[in-house]
């Protein structure tokens, strides 16, 4: 929001979970002084901070909304992009009734995880999917937990923050955290338990956490019903180990990729005082491929330069497109070294990618398929690899181009 001080929501942020001006700059990489005077409103993040803001809604356990908040008081584009905070018709509704329908119907393990790429929320939509889990369950029976973002965090502490947010009281250990959960299956309870952001906090915290999730769903058959959601780390936990994986027995869920009615719904909830007609809905989606950061790029360059058809096909919104900060980002580490330099030039020349799968081995597609790039395209057998977009290819180019004449 345009009028909110950076300052001031930093303050309130830190403030709600306590956290030190110190605390701060150790996870973010400034100095405990840089931060005191961001949050006493002396100074304020430059315009290549922008990743050390990042680090810090994430360190703060903000959600998708108040991230994108904080970001915009600091004048930097939003981290999530598309994300409604209101609850009506929602875009995505017929895929959230799938995946609860689906939990539902989950035996003897309730145990799903939700898979999303980069530029959507761990989980994308949070409170809808709260809010139905609260209306399928019950308020009492559904917690919340977010792991600790810090990678400096014991294990005790850990814990003892995941337990207060499932309302266990003071648990001192990982162990103490699978008692409390425990006796609430023990007295009968069924619980649902929305994991959002699994990835934050070290492996080998979330492999604690995922091996004590696992082993209560196995323990009381039906009465735990889990959903995880993350993206590439909680994809190999359940792919890498094989059958010693924690989370072998996990349904996997990926979220899709938007529908034109899911765009169109985006865009007046994004931006209602505009007339958004599906003709300029459905060439923004060809040329972002449903990319939510590119998608919102678009809207923006079309509302600061006009709503209408001519602006839609223009030349200058795919090229506007094609330099965008969110694809290079993606790119740039391929293209550094020689051998990856040189096999990501070959992948932009292919139209086909290969056989889509559920667990890319290839390191390349792997992170092409995390960072948003790259989707999969037709079912079963017939599964395969495509780039999003030809704006995409043409970002990828253009890195290949700036690599090379460095």
């Amino acid at each position: 929001m345009a009028t909110d001080s950076f300052a001031d929501l930093l303050s309130i942020y830190m403030r709600r979970i306590r956290a030190s001006a110190s605390g701060v700059a150790t996870e973010i990489g400034l100095s405990r002084e840089a931060v005191n005077n961001w949050r006493n409103g002396l100074s304020a993040p430059n315009p290549r901070s922008r990743d050390r803001v990042v680090a810090c809604t994430r360190y703060l356990r903000l959600t998708e909304g108040e991230a994108n908040r904080l970001l915009s008081a600091a004048g930097f584009a939003p981290e999530f992009p598309l994300q409604a905070e209101s609850v009506g018709a929602q875009p995505f509704g017929a895929f959230q009734d799938r995946v609860f329908t689906q939990l539902a119907q989950a035996m003897p393990y309730p145990l799903s995880l939700l898979l999303s790429p980069a530029h959507w929320g761990q989980p994308p939509f949070r409170q809808e999917l709260l809010q139905r889990a609260r209306a399928q369950y019950g308020e009492a029976s559904v917690l919340h937990i977010q792991p600790p973002y810090s990678t400096s965090t014991a294990q005790a502490d850990y814990f003892a923050a995941i337990g207060r947010q499932c309302g266990l009281g003071e648990v001192a250990s990982d162990y103490e955290f699978e008692s409390a959960l425990e006796r609430r299956l023990l007295a009968g309870e069924r619980i649902f338990c929305l994991v959002s952001r699994f990835e934050q906090g070290t492996p080998a915290l979330r492999e604690t956490l995922a091996g004590i999730l696992r082993s209560l769903s196995e323990m009381h058959s039906g009465r735990l019903h889990l959903l995880l959601c993350g993206g590439e780390a909680l994809a190999d936990l359940k792919y890498r180990s094989g059958d010693l994986s924690l989370l072998n027995i996990a349904q996997v869920n990926h979220w899709p990729d938007p529908s034109l009615d899911d765009l169109a719904q985006l865009s007046r909830l994004r931006w209602p005082e505009h007339t958004w007609t599906e003709s300029v809905v459905a060439e923004l989606q060809r040329l972002s491929g449903g990319h939510p950061a590119l998608f919102e790029e678009g809207l923006q360059w079309l509302v600061d330069q006009g709503v209408g058809d001519g602006y839609a096909s223009s030349a200058a919104l795919r090229t506007h497109l094609a330099s965008s900060p969110r694809l290079w980002q993606t790119f740039l580490p391929l293209a550094q070294a020689p051998a990856s330099r040189a096999r990501l030039q070959q992948l932009l020349q292919a139209d086909d990618l290969g056989r889509a799968r559920p667990y890319l081995q290839d390191d390349e597609l792997r992170s092409l398929f995390w960072g948003n790039l790259i989707h999969v395209r037709g079912t079963g057998d017939a599964a395969r690899l495509h780039w999003r977009c030809a704006t995409i290819r043409d970002a990828g180019l253009m890195v290949l181009e700036s690599c090379s004449t460095d």
